[in-house]
Protein backbone atom coordinates (compact mmCIF):
# COMPACT_ATOMS: atom_id res chain seq x y z
CA UNK A 1 0.00 0.00 0.00
CA UNK A 2 1.30 3.52 -0.83
CA UNK A 3 1.43 6.18 1.68
CA UNK A 4 -0.60 8.08 3.25
CA UNK A 5 -0.76 11.77 1.63
CA UNK A 6 1.26 14.53 3.02
CA UNK A 7 0.02 17.63 0.80
CA UNK A 8 2.63 19.78 -0.36
CA UNK A 9 1.60 22.98 -1.61
CA UNK A 10 3.04 23.41 -5.70
CA UNK A 11 5.18 26.12 -6.37
CA UNK A 12 5.35 27.94 -9.58
CA UNK A 13 8.49 27.20 -11.23
CA UNK A 14 10.71 29.44 -13.27
CA UNK A 15 12.70 29.00 -16.39
CA UNK A 16 16.00 30.36 -17.56
CA UNK A 17 14.88 31.22 -21.74
CA UNK A 18 18.15 28.45 -22.55
CA UNK A 19 16.17 25.93 -20.63
CA UNK A 20 12.89 27.00 -23.09
CA UNK A 21 14.72 27.05 -25.89
CA UNK A 22 16.02 23.16 -25.31
CA UNK A 23 12.33 22.37 -24.56
CA UNK A 24 11.31 23.53 -27.82
CA UNK A 25 14.09 22.83 -30.21
CA UNK A 26 14.39 26.67 -31.22
CA UNK A 27 17.11 28.92 -31.10
CA UNK A 28 17.93 32.17 -28.23
CA UNK A 29 19.43 35.55 -29.16
CA UNK A 30 20.70 37.86 -26.68
CA UNK A 31 20.86 36.86 -22.97
CA UNK A 32 19.84 33.45 -22.53
CA UNK A 33 20.36 33.81 -18.56
CA UNK A 34 17.08 36.04 -18.16
CA UNK A 35 14.96 34.28 -16.16
CA UNK A 36 11.16 34.16 -16.10
CA UNK A 37 7.82 32.91 -14.76
CA UNK A 38 4.78 32.91 -16.79
CA UNK A 39 3.77 33.10 -20.31
CA UNK A 40 1.61 36.30 -21.32
CA UNK A 41 0.14 37.90 -24.34
CA UNK A 42 1.94 40.93 -25.64
CA UNK A 43 -0.29 43.54 -24.38
CA UNK A 44 -0.21 41.94 -20.85
CA UNK A 45 3.71 41.00 -20.63
CA UNK A 46 6.03 42.47 -17.74
CA UNK A 47 9.43 41.95 -16.52
CA UNK A 48 8.67 38.21 -15.27
CA UNK A 49 6.59 37.01 -18.58
CA UNK A 50 7.73 35.74 -21.61
CA UNK A 51 5.74 37.30 -24.41
CA UNK A 52 4.22 35.09 -27.01
CA UNK A 53 4.44 37.31 -30.39
CA UNK A 54 4.75 34.91 -33.26
CA UNK A 55 3.46 37.18 -35.55
CA UNK A 56 4.33 40.98 -36.96
CA UNK A 57 1.19 42.25 -35.71
CA UNK A 58 1.74 41.73 -32.21
CA UNK A 59 5.26 44.10 -32.63
CA UNK A 60 3.44 47.40 -31.77
CA UNK A 61 1.81 45.99 -28.44
CA UNK A 62 5.54 43.97 -28.11
CA UNK A 63 6.82 48.03 -27.98
CA UNK A 64 4.59 48.74 -25.13
CA UNK A 65 4.83 46.28 -23.30
CA UNK A 66 7.57 46.05 -20.04
CA UNK A 67 8.28 42.30 -21.88
CA UNK A 68 12.22 41.81 -21.78
CA UNK A 69 11.94 38.03 -23.47
CA UNK A 70 9.83 37.28 -26.38
CA UNK A 71 9.22 34.35 -28.49
CA UNK A 72 9.70 35.48 -32.02
CA UNK A 73 9.04 34.77 -35.54
CA UNK A 74 12.08 34.08 -37.57
CA UNK A 75 14.00 37.30 -38.45
CA UNK A 76 12.30 39.70 -36.26
CA UNK A 77 14.06 42.72 -35.26
CA UNK A 78 14.16 41.73 -30.84
CA UNK A 79 16.76 44.47 -29.98
CA UNK A 80 14.54 47.33 -31.79
CA UNK A 81 11.52 46.17 -30.05
CA UNK A 82 13.87 47.27 -26.64
CA UNK A 83 14.13 43.33 -25.55
CA UNK A 84 16.60 41.59 -24.02
CA UNK A 85 16.72 38.20 -25.45
CA UNK A 86 14.65 36.28 -28.23
CA UNK A 87 13.37 32.63 -28.49
CA UNK A 88 13.10 32.43 -32.35
CA UNK A 89 10.84 29.67 -33.40
CA UNK A 90 10.04 28.23 -36.95
CA UNK A 91 6.42 26.94 -36.01
CA UNK A 92 4.61 29.21 -33.50
CA UNK A 93 1.83 27.10 -33.00
CA UNK A 94 3.56 24.25 -32.61
CA UNK A 95 6.40 25.68 -30.16
CA UNK A 96 2.89 26.49 -28.15
CA UNK A 97 2.61 22.97 -27.43
CA UNK A 98 6.12 22.55 -26.25
CA UNK A 99 5.98 25.38 -23.90
CA UNK A 100 2.89 24.70 -22.22
CA UNK A 101 3.75 21.58 -21.48
CA UNK A 102 7.15 22.84 -19.51
CA UNK A 103 5.11 25.64 -17.64
CA UNK A 104 1.90 23.39 -16.84
CA UNK A 105 2.04 22.28 -13.30
CA UNK A 106 -0.87 19.86 -13.72
CA UNK A 107 -3.31 19.18 -11.11
CA UNK A 108 -2.47 20.31 -7.61
CA UNK A 109 -3.03 15.91 -6.88
CA UNK A 110 -0.81 15.30 -3.11
CA UNK A 111 1.39 11.90 -3.42
CA UNK A 112 0.08 8.99 -1.82
CA UNK A 113 -3.36 7.30 -1.04
CA UNK A 114 -6.21 10.06 0.85
CA UNK A 115 -7.52 8.25 3.59
CA UNK A 116 -11.00 9.32 2.47
CA UNK A 117 -11.39 6.83 -0.65
CA UNK A 118 -12.59 3.30 -0.71
CA UNK A 119 -10.45 0.95 -2.15
CA UNK A 120 -11.33 -2.69 -2.86
CA UNK A 121 -8.89 -5.14 -1.11
CA UNK A 122 -8.89 -6.95 -4.49
CA UNK A 123 -7.46 -3.89 -6.65
CA UNK A 124 -4.09 -2.95 -7.24
CA UNK A 125 -2.31 0.18 -7.13
CA UNK A 126 0.49 1.16 -8.98
CA UNK A 127 3.66 2.47 -7.75
CA UNK A 128 3.80 6.10 -7.64
CA UNK A 129 0.02 6.66 -8.14
CA UNK A 130 -1.44 9.63 -6.41
CA UNK A 131 -5.26 9.46 -5.13
CA UNK A 132 -7.39 12.02 -3.51
CA UNK A 133 -10.22 11.81 -1.44
CA UNK A 134 -13.47 10.19 -2.46
CA UNK A 135 -11.96 7.76 -4.59
CA UNK A 136 -13.84 4.49 -5.45
CA UNK A 137 -12.11 1.63 -7.17
CA UNK A 138 -13.75 -1.71 -7.49
CA UNK A 139 -12.55 -5.12 -7.25
CA UNK A 140 -9.51 -6.17 -9.38
CA UNK A 141 -9.23 -2.87 -11.06
CA UNK A 142 -5.59 -2.42 -11.89
CA UNK A 143 -3.97 0.95 -11.49
CA UNK A 144 -1.02 1.68 -13.26
CA UNK A 145 2.40 3.27 -12.19
CA UNK A 146 2.10 7.19 -11.83
CA UNK A 147 -1.39 7.64 -12.51
CA UNK A 148 -2.56 10.76 -10.77
CA UNK A 149 -6.87 10.51 -10.13
CA UNK A 150 -8.24 13.67 -8.61
CA UNK A 151 -11.26 13.61 -5.96
CA UNK A 152 -14.94 11.80 -6.57
CA UNK A 153 -13.56 9.64 -9.11
CA UNK A 154 -15.46 6.25 -9.75
CA UNK A 155 -13.46 3.02 -10.99
CA UNK A 156 -15.56 -0.02 -11.50
CA UNK A 157 -14.33 -3.60 -10.67
CA UNK A 158 -11.95 -5.24 -13.16
CA UNK A 159 -10.90 -2.02 -15.01
CA UNK A 160 -7.60 -1.55 -16.16
CA UNK A 161 -6.05 1.81 -16.57
CA UNK A 162 -2.11 1.92 -18.15
CA UNK A 163 0.30 4.09 -16.81
CA UNK A 164 0.85 7.56 -16.02
CA UNK A 165 -2.78 8.39 -16.46
CA UNK A 166 -4.57 11.81 -15.62
CA UNK A 167 -8.44 11.44 -14.65
CA UNK A 168 -9.67 14.79 -12.95
CA UNK A 169 -12.89 15.52 -10.69
CA UNK A 170 -16.05 13.18 -11.63
CA UNK A 171 -14.09 10.62 -14.33
CA UNK A 172 -16.49 7.29 -13.98
CA UNK A 173 -14.82 4.10 -15.57
CA UNK A 174 -17.40 1.51 -15.67
CA UNK A 175 -16.68 -2.13 -15.50
CA UNK A 176 -14.18 -3.97 -17.55
CA UNK A 177 -12.94 -0.83 -19.75
CA UNK A 178 -9.30 -0.82 -20.56
CA UNK A 179 -7.18 1.77 -20.99
CA UNK A 180 -3.80 2.83 -22.16
CA UNK A 181 -0.73 4.69 -21.37
CA UNK A 182 -0.64 8.56 -20.38
CA UNK A 183 -4.06 8.73 -20.61
CA UNK A 184 -6.33 11.82 -19.53
CA UNK A 185 -9.78 12.16 -18.86
CA UNK A 186 -11.57 15.85 -18.36
CA UNK A 187 -13.99 16.33 -15.29
CA UNK A 188 -17.29 14.47 -15.54
CA UNK A 189 -16.38 12.41 -17.96
CA UNK A 190 -18.23 9.03 -18.68
CA UNK A 191 -16.44 5.73 -20.56
CA UNK A 192 -18.46 2.53 -19.86
CA UNK A 193 -21.68 3.31 -20.04
CA UNK A 194 -24.77 1.23 -21.30
CA UNK A 195 -25.46 1.89 -24.52
CA UNK A 196 -28.40 3.40 -26.33
CA UNK A 197 -30.42 0.09 -27.81
CA UNK A 198 -33.90 -0.61 -27.27
CA UNK A 199 -36.20 -2.97 -29.38
CA UNK A 200 -39.73 -3.09 -29.78
CA UNK A 201 -41.59 -6.67 -29.28
CA UNK A 202 -43.15 -5.93 -33.28
CA UNK A 203 -41.42 -4.13 -35.98
CA UNK A 204 -41.40 -0.64 -34.68
CA UNK A 205 -42.25 2.69 -36.40
CA UNK A 206 -38.67 3.60 -36.38
CA UNK A 207 -37.49 0.21 -38.41
CA UNK A 208 -40.80 0.91 -41.00
CA UNK A 209 -39.48 4.78 -41.81
CA UNK A 210 -35.96 3.20 -41.82
CA UNK A 211 -36.70 0.81 -45.07
CA UNK A 212 -39.34 2.47 -46.54
CA UNK A 213 -37.38 6.29 -46.18
CA UNK A 214 -40.37 7.91 -45.11
CA UNK A 215 -43.55 5.77 -45.46
CA UNK A 216 -45.31 3.68 -42.77
CA UNK A 217 -47.89 1.80 -41.42
CA UNK A 218 -50.40 3.93 -38.97
CA UNK A 219 -49.41 4.68 -35.46
CA UNK A 220 -49.75 1.84 -33.00
CA UNK A 221 -48.89 1.38 -29.49
CA UNK A 222 -45.30 0.45 -29.36
CA UNK A 223 -43.30 -0.38 -25.67
CA UNK A 224 -39.21 -0.34 -25.62
CA UNK A 225 -37.75 -3.30 -23.84
CA UNK A 226 -34.19 -2.52 -23.00
CA UNK A 227 -30.84 -4.66 -24.59
CA UNK A 228 -28.13 -4.99 -21.95
CA UNK A 229 -24.82 -3.83 -23.05
CA UNK A 230 -22.28 -6.84 -22.21
CA UNK A 231 -19.41 -5.57 -23.82
CA UNK A 232 -17.03 -2.92 -22.43
CA UNK A 233 -14.76 -0.02 -24.04
CA UNK A 234 -11.07 -0.33 -24.84
CA UNK A 235 -9.30 2.45 -25.32
CA UNK A 236 -5.69 3.06 -26.62
CA UNK A 237 -2.46 4.94 -25.51
CA UNK A 238 -2.37 9.07 -25.70
CA UNK A 239 -5.69 9.48 -25.50
CA UNK A 240 -7.63 12.60 -24.26
CA UNK A 241 -10.65 12.55 -23.68
CA UNK A 242 -12.94 16.37 -22.59
CA UNK A 243 -15.32 17.24 -20.37
CA UNK A 244 -18.10 15.55 -19.53
CA UNK A 245 -17.72 13.41 -22.99
CA UNK A 246 -19.28 9.61 -22.67
CA UNK A 247 -18.43 6.64 -24.41
CA UNK A 248 -20.70 3.44 -23.95
CA UNK A 249 -19.97 0.08 -23.65
CA UNK A 250 -20.79 -2.61 -26.88
CA UNK A 251 -23.46 -4.33 -26.58
CA UNK A 252 -21.60 -8.26 -27.38
CA UNK A 253 -17.95 -6.23 -28.76
CA UNK A 254 -15.91 -3.48 -27.32
CA UNK A 255 -16.06 -0.17 -28.01
CA UNK A 256 -12.89 1.07 -29.17
CA UNK A 257 -10.90 4.39 -29.51
CA UNK A 258 -7.70 4.01 -31.20
CA UNK A 259 -4.22 5.46 -29.87
CA UNK A 260 -3.10 9.29 -30.53
CA UNK A 261 -7.00 10.16 -30.39
CA UNK A 262 -8.23 13.24 -29.12
CA UNK A 263 -11.51 13.85 -28.13
CA UNK A 264 -13.11 17.22 -27.04
CA UNK A 265 -15.75 18.32 -24.66
CA UNK A 266 -19.49 17.37 -24.75
CA UNK A 267 -18.54 14.41 -27.51
CA UNK A 268 -20.97 10.95 -27.11
CA UNK A 269 -19.49 8.04 -29.21
CA UNK A 270 -22.13 5.27 -29.08
CA UNK A 271 -21.93 1.44 -28.20
CA UNK A 272 -19.59 -0.90 -30.72
CA UNK A 273 -18.64 1.83 -32.50
CA UNK A 274 -14.81 2.13 -33.45
CA UNK A 275 -12.24 5.04 -33.54
CA UNK A 276 -8.45 4.77 -35.47
CA UNK A 277 -5.89 6.05 -34.55
CA UNK A 278 -4.92 9.88 -34.47
CA UNK A 279 -8.67 10.73 -34.77
CA UNK A 280 -9.48 14.32 -33.98
CA UNK A 281 -13.79 14.86 -32.73
CA UNK A 282 -14.36 18.27 -31.90
CA UNK A 283 -17.02 19.60 -29.69
CA UNK A 284 -20.49 18.36 -29.88
CA UNK A 285 -19.84 15.34 -31.86
CA UNK A 286 -21.92 12.51 -31.67
CA UNK A 287 -21.53 9.35 -33.33
CA UNK A 288 -24.48 6.70 -32.94
CA UNK A 289 -23.97 2.99 -32.53
CA UNK A 290 -21.29 0.11 -34.61
CA UNK A 291 -20.12 3.58 -36.63
CA UNK A 292 -16.85 2.89 -37.58
CA UNK A 293 -14.32 5.81 -37.93
CA UNK A 294 -10.82 5.27 -39.89
CA UNK A 295 -7.63 6.68 -38.36
CA UNK A 296 -6.62 10.37 -38.95
CA UNK A 297 -10.45 11.51 -39.20
CA UNK A 298 -11.16 15.28 -38.47
CA UNK A 299 -14.83 15.66 -37.07
CA UNK A 300 -15.12 19.21 -36.74
CA UNK A 301 -17.98 20.66 -33.70
CA UNK A 302 -21.29 19.42 -33.43
CA UNK A 303 -20.59 17.06 -36.58
CA UNK A 304 -23.30 14.12 -36.45
CA UNK A 305 -22.74 10.45 -37.76
CA UNK A 306 -25.58 8.12 -38.25
CA UNK A 307 -25.15 4.25 -36.85
CA UNK A 308 -23.68 1.60 -38.91
CA UNK A 309 -22.00 3.17 -41.27
CA UNK A 310 -17.82 3.75 -42.23
CA UNK A 311 -15.51 6.78 -42.36
CA UNK A 312 -12.48 6.18 -44.30
CA UNK A 313 -9.54 7.01 -43.36
CA UNK A 314 -7.95 10.96 -43.30
CA UNK A 315 -11.57 12.50 -44.13
CA UNK A 316 -12.13 16.03 -42.77
CA UNK A 317 -15.53 16.76 -42.07
CA UNK A 318 -16.35 21.07 -41.09
CA UNK A 319 -18.50 21.99 -38.57
CA UNK A 320 -22.37 20.63 -37.93
CA UNK A 321 -21.73 18.16 -40.59
CA UNK A 322 -24.12 15.41 -40.89
CA UNK A 323 -22.83 12.43 -42.49
CA UNK A 324 -25.70 9.87 -43.02
CA UNK A 325 -23.60 7.43 -45.63
CA UNK A 326 -20.11 5.72 -45.70
CA UNK A 327 -17.68 8.57 -46.42
CA UNK A 328 -14.69 7.07 -48.85
CA UNK A 329 -11.07 7.48 -47.24
CA UNK A 330 -9.72 11.62 -47.98
CA UNK A 331 -12.68 13.53 -48.60
CA UNK A 332 -13.40 16.62 -47.32
CA UNK A 333 -16.75 17.03 -46.39
CA UNK A 334 -19.53 19.92 -45.38
CA UNK A 335 -22.93 20.08 -44.88
CA UNK A 336 -26.41 18.49 -43.98
CA UNK A 337 -26.64 15.82 -45.97
CA UNK A 338 -22.89 15.81 -46.17
CA UNK A 339 -21.54 16.42 -49.46
CA UNK A 340 -17.74 17.45 -51.01
CA UNK A 341 -16.65 20.50 -49.39
CA UNK A 342 -16.31 22.43 -53.02
CA UNK A 343 -20.00 21.40 -53.57
CA UNK A 344 -21.21 22.57 -50.52
CA UNK A 345 -19.62 25.77 -50.89
CA UNK A 346 -21.10 26.37 -54.26
CA UNK A 347 -24.89 25.42 -52.65
CA UNK A 348 -24.22 28.21 -49.77
CA UNK A 349 -23.62 30.65 -52.47
CA UNK A 350 -26.47 29.10 -54.72
CA UNK A 351 -28.28 29.81 -51.61
CA UNK A 352 -27.15 33.45 -51.30
CA UNK A 353 -28.58 34.24 -54.52
CA UNK A 354 -31.94 32.93 -53.96
CA UNK A 355 -33.80 36.26 -53.09
CA UNK A 356 -31.91 38.37 -56.19
CA UNK A 357 -33.16 35.55 -57.93
CA UNK A 358 -36.67 35.44 -56.91
CA UNK A 359 -36.96 39.23 -57.35
CA UNK A 360 -35.55 38.58 -60.98
CA UNK A 361 -38.55 36.20 -61.54
CA UNK A 362 -40.84 38.37 -60.35
CA UNK A 363 -40.21 41.20 -62.95
CA UNK A 364 -39.62 38.66 -65.71
CA UNK A 365 -43.21 37.83 -65.00
CA UNK A 366 -44.55 41.34 -64.72
CA UNK A 367 -42.53 42.26 -67.82
CA UNK A 368 -44.46 38.93 -69.64
CA UNK A 369 -47.76 39.74 -68.28
CA UNK A 370 -47.70 43.43 -69.78
CA UNK A 371 -46.54 42.07 -72.87
CA UNK A 372 -49.46 39.62 -73.02
CA UNK A 373 -52.44 42.30 -71.79
CA UNK A 374 -50.95 44.71 -75.04
CA UNK A 375 -50.70 42.50 -77.58
CA UNK A 376 -54.07 41.23 -76.75
CA UNK A 377 -53.24 37.62 -75.74
CA UNK A 378 -53.94 38.03 -72.27
CA UNK A 379 -57.09 37.28 -69.92
CA UNK A 380 -60.05 38.23 -71.66
CA UNK A 381 -58.80 38.24 -75.19
CA UNK A 382 -61.39 37.58 -77.21
CA UNK A 383 -64.54 37.61 -75.14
Amino acid sequence: MLPECDGVPMQRKSFTLQEIARALDARVEGDGTLTISRAAEPAEADADSLALAMDPKYADALRSSGAQAAILWDGADWQGMGLKAAIIVPRARYAMSGLTRLMDPGPEIAPGIHPMTDIHPEAQIGEGARIGPFVSIGRGAVIGPNARIASHVSIAEEVILGPDALLMQGVRLGARVRIGARFIAQPGVVIGGDGFSFVTPEKSGVEEVRESLGAREAARSQRWTRIHSLGAVQIGDDVEIGANSTIDRGTIRDTVVGDGTKIDNLVQIGHNSRIGVNCLLCGLVGIAGSARIGNRVVLGGQVGVSDNIFIGDDVIAGGATKIFTNAPAGRVLLGSPAVKMETQVEINKAVRRLPRLFAQVAELQKAVSKRADGDGSGPGAGE
